[in-house]
């Protein structure tokens, strides 16, 4: 995974409550919601609510609107810019993870460890620290968290946190922390509500074959889509959603028409129709959280040629980065 992205300021956002409507909802001005409607095949368009079941909000501010930020202070720029990883596994392991880690902070990894190897090269090349870890016991403790900038779950699974780490990361976010989910982040916390809010109000359903699409830039304002195509190649397992995400920006879609093996997950969910989101972004519960479903392919991660592989490095650095502090976030 290589990149030529420089580094920018982070744009500081406005911490300002907003007023309740209801008990326990909030009104977020301005939010985005998936766009259009979706299709099922031999019947008629219904709206794409209508699958998310509903559009909750958890009770807690979240959207795109930067008063659902809590800009407390808690993260100086002029201490630099520190990501911590985590891919711990309590169900199914992507190939892209390699072998289980050691317990503890930043152990040895080993040659199939790419996914993680490949997020440290990426820091390396572009100016923020990154830690890994897949022990729970190093989520224990928000303040702990606080010395991060941002969270990734990489390609977790099931319940990959306890009740320590779940409520640290909530008090974390709360406090103006970031979230990065990528890939199977989305396969994880199943039963927490709190956690599906954070990815958007969506979750992992089914996915079809893994196969060649074509992902269709939606938002090119944003850092993680500045300077990526309008269409661009790629493969991966495109991910079916129940939930799928409402109040977000969506960034980027796969154009299920170019699915040759089909959209049909293993499970029969058929797909999201003309508006199929592989990732985007919002404020959640005074936090940030930048989302992409996509990165399933080991050649994602690493310098073996794939179609669309840059397109893919440098949209997830760009989240990164804006997530981070060091760009604008969900512009």
């Amino acid at each position: 995974m290589r990149s030529e992205l420089s580094i920018a300021t982070a744009a500081g956002a406005a911490a300002l409550l907003l007023t309740a409507t209801a008990p326990g909802s909030a009104t977020v001005p301005g939010s985005a919601t998936v766009p259009g409607s979706a299709t099922v095949p031999g019947s008629a368009a219904s709206p794409a609510p209508a699958r998310n079941l509903g559009d909750p909000d958890y009770g807690v501010c979240r959207g795109t609107d930067p008063r659902c930020y809590h800009d407390w202070g808690n993260f100086d720029p002029a201490k630099g810019h520190k990501l911590l990883v985590y891919s711990r596994t309590a169900g199914p392991r992507h190939a892209h993870l390699g072998t289980p880690l050691a317990p503890g902070l930043n152990p040895p990894l080993n040659d199939d460890n790419v996914a993680v190897k490949a997020v440290i090269e990426l820091g390396e090349e572009n100016g923020f620290a990154v830690d890994y870890t897949e022990d729970v016991s190093q989520l224990s403790s928000a303040g702990r968290l606080l010395s991060y900038n941002a969270v990734m779950f990489l390609s977790t699974t099931r319940d990959a946190l306890d009740d320590a780490a779940q409520t640290a990361l909530r008090q974390y976010v709360r406090a103006g922390g970031g979230f990065i989910g990528v890939h199977n982040a989305f396969g994880t916390e199943y039963n927490w509500p709190w956690y599906e809010g954070l990815l958007g109000n969506a979750n992992f359903y089914d996915h079809g074959a893994n196969q060649p699409g074509t992902v269709v830039t939606v938002d090119r304002r944003d850092v993680s889509t500045q300077g990526l195509p309008r269409t661009w190649a790629f493969s991966d397992e495109w991910y079916n959603l129940v939930p799928a995400p409402t109040r977000v920006r969506v960034l980027a879609e796969v154009d299920e028409d170019t699915l040759a093996r089909g959209v049909r997950g293993n499970l029969g969910h058929p797909g999201h129709g003309d508006h199929h989101p592989v990732s985007w972004c919002q404020y959640y519960d005074g936090g940030k959280a930048w989302l992409t479903t996509l990165g399933h392919d080991v050649k994602a991660w690493t310098d073996e040629p794939m179609e669309g592989d840059q397109h893919f490095t440098r949209h997830l650095l760009g989240g990164v980065r804006s997530v981070l502090g060091m760009a604008p976030f969900c512009r």
